[in-house]
Formats: C-alpha cells, sequence, structure tokens
C-alpha cells in the first residue's frame, strides 16, 4: 500500500532514481502515490561532487531525507547526504518489511475494500502495517480491535501475523506476597512457593511456558513467566500466584498478588 498524502519536512522516504542530469537526479518516492522529488547535486554526497553519475544511477533505490516541500508545483526537494548509514539500514529495513506485511494483507484480505480499511487503520495506529502485526503476532487480537478492525478480522490478522512473523518471547511479570506467623513460618513460605514452580499446565503455540520465582522483599516475591504469547505468560504469572495463595492460607498464613512491586528494593 502506498500513502495517499505528502510526506513531512526531516522524513526519511525510500526513493528510485529514474533520471540524471548535471544539475541533480529525479526520483520516485515509492512508498507514496505519484509523488517525484529532485536531489539536486549539492545534496547527493558530502563534499563536491565532480560527476553526479559517480554518486548515483538510473534504477538505484537511495534513502533521501526530505528538506522541503511545494504542492503547488508538486515539488520535494531531497538529500542523500543528510542520511547516514545507519539511518538508511534501518529506513531500508523497515520498508522491506512493511512490503512483506503488503504481501501478507493482500493475499489474505482479498476484497481490495477491506485491505485498503484495515491497513488504513493498522498505519494510523501502529506507523506501519509490519509493526501492527508484529505486536498482533506477541499479544493477540486485542492489538487489532484496538486499531478498530472487527472481532473475525482481527482474528485472521492474528493467524496472518503469526504464520509469517518469528514471534520473539514475552516476560510477564507479577508479585506476590506471602507470610505466616506460624512457628513453621519458613517451611510454610517454602512449601507455597513450590507451587508456584510445580509444572505448569499453561502451553503456547511453541511450547511450556517458563516460569522463574525471585525473592524481592520481605514478604514479596517475584514472578517471571516467559513464552510467545502475552495472554498466555500474564494468565500464568497470575494462576502461579494464586496457587501459592491458597497453599499459605491452607497453612494459615496470607497470600495477595499484585502487578506492581511494592518494596523500595524491587
Amino acid at each position: 500500500m502506498k500513502y495517499s498524502g505528502w510526506p513531512e519536512p526531516g522524513e526519511l522516504v525510500v526513493c528510485e532514481v529514474k533520471e540524471i542530469e548535471d544539475f541533480g537526479a529525479f526520483v520516485d518516492l515509492v512508498e507514496y502515490e505519484d509523488k517525484e522529488g529532485l536531489i539536486h547535486v549539492s545534496e547527493v554526497a558530502s563534499g563536491w561532487v565532480k560527476y553526479i553519475r559517480d554518486h548515483v544511477r538510473e534504477g538505484q533505490t537511495v534513502v533521501c531525507k526530505v528538506l522541503e516541500i511545494d504542492e503547488e508545483s508538486q515539488q520535494i526537494d531531497l538529500s542523500a547526504k543528510d542520511v547516514n548509514d545507519h539511518q538508511r539500514q534501518d529506513k531500508i529495513q523497515e520498508w522491506k518489511n512493511e512490503q512483506k506485511a503488503d504481501n501478507w494483507l493482500s493475499m489474505a484480505l482479498e476484497d481490495d475494500e477491506t485491505y485498503r480499511e484495515v491497513a488504513e487503520a493498522l498505519i494510523t495506529k501502529h506507523g506501519t502495517m509490519y509493526e501492527a502485526l508484529e505486536e498482533g503476532a506477541i499479544r493477540g487480537e486485542d492489538v487489532f480491535e484496538d486499531a478498530g478492525i472487527d472481532a473475525d478480522l482481527a482474528e485472521t490478522l492474528t493467524e496472518v501475523a503469526r504464520e509469517n512473523i518469528n514471534v520473539p518471547y514475552v516476560e510477564v511479570t507479577g508479585y506476590v506476597d506471602i507470610e505466616t506467623t506460624a512457628a513453621s513460618g519458613v517451611d510454610d513460605v517454602i512449601d507455597a512457593l513450590g507451587e508456584i514452580e510445580e509444572e505448569m499446565e499453561f502451553e503456547d503455540a511453541d511450547g511450556d511456558v517458563e516460569i522463574q520465582v525471585e525473592y524481592v522483599s520481605a514478604p514479596e516475591y517475584r514472578i517471571t513467566a516467559k513464552a510467545h504469547d502475552y495472554k498466555t505468560a500474564q494468565r500464568a504469572v497470575e494462576e502461579s500466584a494464586r496457587r501459592a495463595e491458597n497453599r499459605i492460607e491452607e497453612l494459615g498464613g496470607r497470600g495477595e498478588y499484585h502487578e506492581e512491586p511494592q518494596t523500595a528494593d524491587a
């Protein structure tokens, strides 16, 4: 999908060199509909440029910074020299990712109108379609519904995201207070914490959830769940805390779960 509007001054854009003259290079802005720009010879490279063709060639893909825009004359002035190597690599990767996302959505949403509505909603909410799909691969349907997409389409988009994007592990952290005044207090706390470290019944698409318990400061313990799916990790933390709470209460103590740390040492 190409943007229908105009880029902003200072924005980095991907361009294809179409024509070269002694005074500069004319380019197409590949991310925008029907937008062309000019890289003046003074903006092609740092230092004095004797032969412009030593620096650019027809058909070359370049990353430029937008300098000025004159909508009335349809003129966009660009600079290639103001883009460093790191910016160039990041922008090219972003562009390639967006092309992938565009292809995935085009195949999944065969209706052009639906595709455009979904694409515009994702770009408005997340900046790019790829970033939206990447987030959706982790967090699921909620990401797409938050962008105003209906539940059925959100489910479809989640499937597309998880089929095509290698989902990283996500970690969710919670806290549980475990305390007792019983004479066997230390053993009781150990017993209750053992409930957390029991083999979990939770699984995501790629395997078991990893649970870790760490002492923070009496009576607080940190529970961290690592999974490929945010909801699964969150549910695992909450269920782990509930098991510990139930066990310490059976032994005459008290347990309480909270999402944020309560002690100064956390």
